[in-house]
C-alpha cells in the first residue's frame, strides 16, 4: 500500500531543488528504457540522477513516485503491491532508491515490469547481494554503474564549462596536444591537488569544511548498515572491516601480505579475504588482481583504498604513492580492465604497461617493456612516454 507517509514523503523530495550540473551517466542513460537500475557507491550521486529525470514530470507530480527504502515507512512494504496501486491511480514514473534495502526485490521487479505500464528507475549499493540479484534481471533491466566524480566532471563543475572525455586510446596518442588544450582554461596541477582532497563526491558542494565528517558518515554507513546488513556481520567484527581501510591509507601497496594483513586485522586470510571482497563490492576498496602467471602465495591482489579522498579523510599521514596509484585506478578501471603487473604497476586491458610516480620518476623500470608509460604526478605536460597524472582523469 501507499500509505499518507510515503506520499508526503515523495512529495516533499520531488519539490526539492536539484543541482543543474548532470553527472556524465544522465547523458549516457537510455531513458527510452521502462526498468532502469543504476547501481554505484554511496554519496555518488545516484539519487540526484533519479530525481534530475523526474524534472520533466513538473507540474504533474501525481505521475511520479520517489520512495526509499530504507525510509522507515518502507519497511515491510510490497513493492508489487505499491507499484500495483501506483500504476491504478495514473502514475508513470516509480523511482525506487536503496532498493538493496527490499527483500527479494528482483522477483518484485520483474513482476512489475511483466505486468504494469510503467516506467520504474530503481538505484542501489554496488555490494554483492545486488549484483547476485541484478544477475535475475539481465534480460529484463538496463544496469549502470556510476562511480565517483572523474577530474573531468570535477573541472565541469569548477570551471563552469563543458570538457570533452576521451578514450584511453586518443589520450595515450593525443596526451600533449590534449594537456595543451587544458592548460589553456586553468592551471590542472593545481585543480587536481584539490580534487585529490575533496573532489570526488558530489556532495563537496555542500561544504568543505564538514566534507569528512560526511565522507566518513558514508564509510560508516556502507560498513556498519550495508555491507552487516547484506552479510550478517557480526557487530563485533565490523571495527575489523575499518582497521583495514586505516591500514590501506599508510601502507604501500607492494608492502602488504598475507600475513602482515591477517595478524593486524586479527582474522585469518580465508576470512579476510571475504572482507575484502565484501569492501570492494561496497566501492571501499579496490582490488587490483594480478595478470596470468603473477600470483604469488604469500601475497595478496594489490588493494587500494577505492578513491583519493578516503585517504585525506582516514588518515593524517597518508601514503602519497598509494594515493597516486588509488587515483589512477579509480579513472581508469570503470571503462577498461585493469591488473598489477610484476615489473610495473599496472597492465590495462592486458596489453599497456604503467608506472605510477612522481615528478622524478625514471623510466628504467619500463625500458624493457612494450608499449609503456610513465603515469606523472606534478607535471602539466607529458613527452614520449611521460603523461601527466591529471589526465587520466578525463577517461568519463
Amino acid at each position: 500500500m501507499i500509505t499518507p507517509i510515503i506520499r508526503q514523503a515523495s512529495s516533499l523530495i520531488l519539490k526539492r531543488q536539484q543541482p543543474e550540473y548532470h553527472r556524465f551517466l544522465y547523458h549516457t542513460i537510455d531513458f527510452s528504457e521502462s526498468l532502469i537500475g543504476v547501481k554505484g557507491a554511496r554519496g555518488a550521486g545516484k539519487t540526484t540522477l533519479l530525481l534530475q529525470y523526474a524534472q520533466k514530470y513538473h507540474g504533474v507530480p501525481t505521475k511520479v513516485l520517489y520512495v526509499s527504502c530504507d525510509h522507515p515507512a518502507m519497511v515491510d512494504v510490497d513493492l508489487y503491491e505499491l507499484a500495483q496501486i501506483f500504476y491504478q491511480e495514473g502514475g508513470q514514473l516509480l523511482l525506487i532508491d536503496e532498493i538493496h534495502k527490499s527483500k527479494q526485490f528482483a522477483v518484485h521487479l520483474k513482476a512489475i515490469k511483466d505486468t504494469f505500464d510503467l516506467q520504474v528507475i530503481f538505484s542501489g549499493s554496488s555490494a554483492l547481494r545486488i549484483e547476485n540479484e541484478l544477475a535475475d534481471l539481465s534480460r529484463r533491466a538496463v544496469i549502470y554503474e556510476l562511480p565517483v566524480l572523474s577530474f573531468r566532471e570535477f573541472l565541469e563543475i569548477e570551471l563552469n564549462t563543458s570538457l570533452k572525455a576521451f578514450s584511453l586510446k586518443k589520450l595515450l596518442d593525443e596526451h600533449i596536444n590534449i594537456s595543451s588544450e587544458i592548460m589553456q582554461l586553468c592551471r590542472p596541477i593545481e585543480q587536481f591537488k584539490r580534487y585529490l582532497r575533496f573532489g570526488a563526491y558530489p556532495f563537496y558542494l555542500e561544504s568543505q569544511e564538514t566534507y569528512d565528517n560526511k565522507l566518513l558518515e558514508v564509510i560508516n554507513t556502507t560498513i556498519d548498515s550495508d555491507l552487516c546488513g547484506i552479510y550478517n556481520i557480526e557487530p563485533s567484527k565490523l571495527d575489523k572491516l575499518k582497521k583495514i581501510l586505516y591500514m590501506l591509507c599508510t601502507t604501500n601497496p607492494v608492502e602488504l601480505n598475507k600475513s602482515k594483513l591477517s595478524g593486524a586485522v586479527g582474522a585469518s586470510w580465508p576470512t579476510l579475504a571475504k572482507y575484502l571482497n565484501r569492501m570492494d563490492a561496497g566501492s571501499l576498496i579496490h582490488i587490483v588482481r594480478g595478470g596470468k602467471g603473477m600470483r604469488v602465495v604469500n601475497k595478496p591482489d594489490k588493494l587500494l583504498l577505492d578513491n583519493s579522498n578516503l585517504f585525506y579523510t582516514l588518515c593524517a599521514s597518508p601514503n602519497i604513492g598509494s594515493i597516486r596509484e588509488s587515483f589512477f585506478i579509480s579513472q581508469v578501471s570503470y571503462c577498461n580492465q585493469a591488473h598489477y603487473h610484476n615489473k610495473a604497476d599496472f597492465i590495462i586491458n592486458d596489453s599497456l604497461i604503467f608506472e605510477i610516480g612522481g615528478k622524478g620518476k625514471m623510466t628504467k623500470q619500463i625500458v624493457d617493456l612494450s608499449p609503456a608509460w610513465l603515469a606523472m604526478d606534478d607535471i602539466e605536460i607529458g613527452d614520449k612516454q611521460a603523461i601527466p597524472l591529471w589526465l587520466f582523469g578525463f577517461l568519463y
